[in-house]
């Protein structure tokens, strides 16, 4: 009995449930380094926190909790191959932008999301950051930014289906020597 009015007492119109995953998707969207951190967090809060909706996870479509992960995971891996974004506090560095692509492929595949589209816009972004860098270095205005190894990096740029040779020459230099 206690069951059925507990039902009774969290039904939401759909524009409330509708509000409420927007503002779960928001806090996802501004979430850190791990937004699916982020997600579970949500999920805890529509679900089982006494101070939460109380919702049932048969009431409730993810989609829009899902599509906000892969926009974060999105954001921060290009943010860190924006060359304006080097000496600014938020900057993590190619390293962390290898590891964000891992956890984004590995989001993808598990959620079923196409993670090519994401592949184009990183190839992209990649070879401008690499071009700019190397050109900055050489001509004297900055130190190097990049914070993996050589290897790292080709292995990266393979995983990307860049081939080396399409690589800027004099990049071996600006990396780690880990």
């Amino acid at each position: 009995m206690a069951e059925s009015s507990m039902v009774v007492e969290n039904k939401l119109s759909q524009e409330e449930l509708a509000e409420i995953l927007e503002e779960e998707a928001f806090l996802i969207k501004q979430s850190g380094e791990t937004p699916e951190i982020a997600y579970y967090s949500g999920l805890y809060y529509l679900f089982e926190d006494p101070e939460g909706p109380g919702l049932r996870p048969e009431q409730v479509d993810l989609r829009i909790l899902k599509k906000a992960v892969f926009e974060r995971y999105k954001k921060i891996l290009m943010r860190d191959l924006k060359p304006a974004n080097r000496d600014r506090r938020i900057y993590r560095g190619l390293a962390r932008s290898i590891a964000n692509w891992h956890r984004l492929k590995k989001y993808c595949e598990k959620e079923g999301f196409d993670i090519e589209e994401v592949r184009a816009e990183t190839v992209e972004r990649l070879l401008h950051f690499l071009n700019n860098e190397v050109k900055e270095v050489e001509a004297g205005l900055r130190e190097s930014s990049i914070n993996c190894s050589f290897s790292e990096l080709i292995e990266f740029a393979k995983e990307l289906g860049i081939r080396e040779e399409l690589l800027p020459s004099g990049l071996k230099k600006l990396c780690k020597n880990l």
